[in-house]
């Protein structure tokens, strides 16, 4: 020990709950949905109804498609083993290994199997980027310095440039092309909440069908990483296996609702404008149709006098 602290471990580090970036988007979209709530009061009738069913859905959609952008589990992979814990030791302990692949990067994280080992508190998770104006390498050569454990580099080592894998480019650009899908998807989304707020009503459904378009398009980009064969992640006597995570399934069930959403729009426009009309709250009168007035009041003072 140097005053204290390991030499090539200079701190302990501790299992990240939450990103940073995702706590952000989620309380803006909370921030406006709140608001929304405090002015549903001051709608009338089964209108009121209508309209919270609609914001808060459109909401959600607009949440999910920039939450994912920051999630890490697109891709995840769980493993508990008996493996060695530093370089040139013969320590073995018991620990739970989990990958997470996202559209910017994979989070490793390794936890004690109990927590406490070896005079130490096993809880990591590190992130390493593979985004476009990160370097995977360098992040990883940190690592190293750093002294992280055996397992965590063993894995990261997976997904660098030099690893005979090979699968660092083909996630690098299959992540940075879904996410891209995904930034248009969100700006369709806006466009389409624009026009369904206007008596244009089919052109917000086609806008919603082209936002689950690129939803789709997004997740074909991510899934063409599949088309590798993918190393083996050997720790101890267990292997790591990856399968597609929450974020994905959740980008599939929002992108298939903005698809029925957007073709139920398209099929009530030919079938029941009136209906449609009335579930946006953008149903005329009929009177103010034909600029008529369903009734005239006359002051028979008026009449009497000849007036």
């Amino acid at each position: 020990l140097f005053d204290g602290v390991y030499p090539f471990y200079p701190q302990q580090r501790k299992a990240a709950v939450f990103d940073i970036s995702t706590i952000i988007v989620i309380v803006v979209f909370l921030t406006l949905a709140c608001s929304f709530l405090l002015i549903i009061p001051g709608i009338r009738g089964r209108v009121r109804l209508y309209w919270t069913l609609r914001v808060l859905l459109s909401l959600f959609v607009g949440v999910v498609i920039v939450v994912v952008q920051f999630t890490g589990d697109w891709e995840t992979g769980w493993v508990q083993a008996n493996t060695s814990y530093k370089s040139f030791s013969p320590v073995q302990v018991d620990v739970d290994i989990g990958l997470h692949i996202g559209l910017a990067g994979v989070n490793i994280t390794l936890r004690g199997n109990p927590v406490n080992q070896i005079n130490e508190t096993i809880n990591y998770n590190e992130h390493f980027p593979w985004n476009f104006g990160a370097d995977y390498d360098r992040s990883y050569s940190e690592g190293l310095q750093k002294g992280l454990p055996s397992p965590i580099l063993y894995v990261a080592e997976k997904f660098s440039t030099q690893s005979p894998c090979a699968v660092h480019r083909q996630y690098r650009i299959a992540g940075h092309y879904a996410s891209a899908m995904l930034w248009v998807a969100f700006c369709t989304w806006i466009i389409s909440n624009i026009l369904l707020s206007m008596p244009v009503l089919i052109y917000g459904g086609y806008m919603l069908l082209v936002t689950g378009a690129f939803m789709i398009f997004s997740l074909l980009s991510f899934s063409t990483v599949r088309s590798l064969p993918m190393c083996l992640i050997q720790i101890g006597t267990r292997a790591l296996h990856v399968a597609y995570g929450g974020s994905f399934w959740l980008m599939l069930a929002i992108g298939l609702l903005c698809f029925v959403v957007g073709i139920t729009i398209v099929a009530m426009h030919h079938v029941n404008l009136d209906l449609l009309k009335t579930f946006f709250d953008l149903r005329e009168d009929k009177a103010e149709e034909y600029h008529e007035m369903p009734e005239v009041f006359i002051n028979p003072h008026f009449v009497n006098k000849g007036l």
